[in-house]
C-alpha cells in the first residue's frame, strides 16, 4: 500500500500495481481535513516523519508547496489522472470510493473476508 501523490514514483507504482483504490473525496471535504490536520499539527508542535514539524502557518501565503496550497492545487489534476490509469495500464483495476463510509464498507466487505480466509 502506498500514497499515490508522490510524483517521482507514480509511474513506477502504476506499472507494478494490479489494484488501485481511490478515495475520491470532494474538494471541500479534502480541504477541511487538510486544514484541520495542519492546524492541529502546528499548534501541538507534532513531530512528523524524519523529525519535521509543520512550518509556521504564514507559509500558506508564501510557499506554493505548503500542504494546504498543495492539496488545493493538485485536487483537480488527481481527478483527471486517476480515471485515465486503467486505459494506460491494462489489467489495472480501479476501485473508486466516494466517502470514508464507502471505504469502511469496502474494507469490511469481501476484502476483509478474503484476508481472514488467508490466515
Amino acid at each position: 500500500m502506498t500514497e499515490w501523490h508522490h510524483g517521482p514514483v507514480r509511474a513506477l507504482l502504476a506499472d507494478r500495481a494490479d489494484l488501485l483504490v481511490w478515495l475520491e473525496l470532494p474538494r471541500a471535504r479534502v480541504m477541511g481535513q487538510v486544514v484541520r490536520r495542519t492546524l492541529r499539527r502546528r499548534l501541538r508542535h507534532e513531530v512528523l516523519w524524519h523529525g519535521d514539524v509543520e512550518p509556521p502557518l504564514r507559509t500558506v501565503l508564501a510557499d506554493p508547496e505548503q500542504v494546504v496550497r498543495w492539496a488545493w492545487s493538485t485536487h483537480a489534476r488527481t481527478r483527471e489522472r486517476v480515471p485515465a490509469l486503467p486505459g494506460q495500464q491494462p489489467g489495472l483495476v480501479l476501485v473508486r470510493l466516494g466517502s470514508h463510509r464507502e471505504a469502511d464498507g469496502w474494507l469490511r466487505g469481501p476484502l476483509a473476508r478474503a484476508v481472514r480466509g488467508r490466515r
